[in-house]
């Protein structure tokens, strides 16, 4: 390594890059070479913390990723992808526990438990009174129990909505369209409580509790027949809670609407958001997200289009329909609807941009499921069969939207195929029937429940 012993300004001068991109030189004046690379300190130092880096991800990977996740707590971009690269790590990510979380993302029993800090409208001084309130008293057993022993000055009703919506309280009640009606009369409850406290008034039940602190079974018995209870309601639908947890924690934890589908959705859209940028311009791909977020606007032509937010289990991006495609399908963008969409790239200032050119309702989509044994795919005449059938009812290729996926029965396997977009067909029921009736035996599904 060079020692500089002397230095001395040499003024403006002008600065050539010599194009070498592998070293980047420059040359300067009389021919000497500035280089602009690391040093050798440098270099080892970022060597180490890699390698360091990747033996914690290798050999402590649900420590290592708890952490990643709370040092990008505030990045809901990279948050996402580290919770996509969890799952693919066999790692549960769990809602938040009102007895067990703390201010972070904590590794619990080979999952990672969400911290209180992620938790919209929960500030640090109601965190900091929820882990006093449990350090002191122990485990919460009761939504009564929690408001009578926390703050209420500290954790208002707020935030005590958003822990049961983000399912902060599963464990102690499950039901939380239950919790949410209790707690328009526990909160009053217990903050007549603490106001008979501090002005040393108290009530007989407190007595009790004075005079039998250690018998835990009557302290309980005593708070549970003195709070008020609402009279019993069903449980919200399983998309109101997801959607109340998307609102509150930035994703879905306890499912994801796309999870149910997500194994057959593979067929039709084999890669993520997280690879679309990846891909070359102007290859039709094709995605099942969740729309998040529609942006209608006006071109300066007077015409509508859109610019979409969307979700998939990896990745949030956005899609760009431009008018000749949103006239077509924008009865179909409604937020919180699940859509198989299709599209190109494109790259503008060397950004990649999703075209979307298509989509349609998940709930919607058929599937032909066209058996062939590995004796036909070895000749070449019955191929020609199966596709003559299929150029027949394939029609004009926009309309074409049922998609046809072989599966090949081999000795002792079976592998589906999804057969190019040339083969989709625009009716499920005539191409089965057709295929049936040229004895290829074949089945329609409907996506969802396949």
């Amino acid at each position: 390594m060079v020692k500089i012993i002397t230095r001395k300004s040499l003024g403006t001068q002008n600065v050539y890059d010599i194009g070498v991109s592998s070293d980047h030189n420059f040359v300067i004046k009389d021919n000497l070479i500035a280089s602009n690379c690391f040093n050798k300190s440098h270099s080892t130092a970022y060597a180490y913390v890699t390698y360091q880096t990747a033996y914690l991800k290798a050999n402590y990977k649900l420590e290592y990723m708890a952490a990643l996740l709370t040092a990008n707590s505030g990045d809901t971009d990279k948050v996402q992808k580290y919770i996509a690269s969890c799952t693919s790590l066999d790692i549960d990510i769990e809602p938040p526990d009102i007895n067990v979380s703390k201010v972070d993302f904590t590794p619990l029993a080979g999952k990672i438990l969400f911290g209180f800090s992620a938790v919209r409208n929960v500030g640090q001084n109601a965190i900091a009174c929820i882990l006093e309130a449990r350090n002191e008293g122990g485990s919460f057993q009761s939504l009564d129990d929690f408001c009578d022993r926390v703050d209420l000055r500290a954790v208002n009703r707020r935030a005590l909505e958003s822990l049961i919506y983000c399912g902060a309280f599963d464990k102690i009640e499950s039901n939380r369209h239950q919790l949410i009606k209790d707690l328009e009369l526990v909160y009053d409850w217990a903050q007549s409580r603490a106001r008979d406290r501090a002005s040393g008034q108290g009530n007989l039940f407190d007595l009790l509790d004075g005079i039998s602190n250690n018998n835990t079974a009557n302290n309980k018995a005593s708070k549970a027949f003195d709070a008020p209870k609402a009279n019993p309601v069903p449980d919200l639908p399983q998309p109101e809670k997801l959607r109340k947890e998307k609102e509150l924690l930035g994703f879905y934890v306890s499912d994801h609407p796309l999870k149910s589908i997500q194994q057959t959705a593979r067929y039709l859209a084999p890669i993520n958001l997280t690879q679309f940028s990846e891909q070359k311009e102007g290859i039709m791909l094709c995605a099942v997200v969740m729309l998040n977020g529609v942006k209608k606007v006006m071109t300066k032509k007077g015409e509508p289009m859109a610019i979409l937010q969307i979700e998939d289990l990896t990745a949030q991006s956005e899609a760009v329909v431009f008018p000749k495609y949103y006239e077509r399908i924008s009865s179909l963008l409604q937020v919180d609807s699940r859509l198989i969409i299709w599209g190109k790239i494109e790259r503008k200032d060397d950004k990649p941009q999703f075209i979307l050119e298509d989509a349609e309702q998940v709930e919607t989509v058929q599937l032909v499921m066209l058996e062939l044994t590995s004796q036909q795919i070895a000749d070449i005449q019955e191929l020609n069969r199966v596709r003559t059938i299929l150029k027949e009812h394939s029609g004009d290729r926009e309309k074409a939207k049922v998609p046809v996926i072989g599966i090949i029965q081999a000795v002792n396997s079976r592998q589906a195929v999804l057969l190019g977009r040339q083969f989709w067909v625009q009716d499920s029921i005539t191409a089965f029937q057709a295929l049936n009736n040229a004895g290829f035996p074949t089945e329609v599904k409907q996506l969802i429940g396949t």
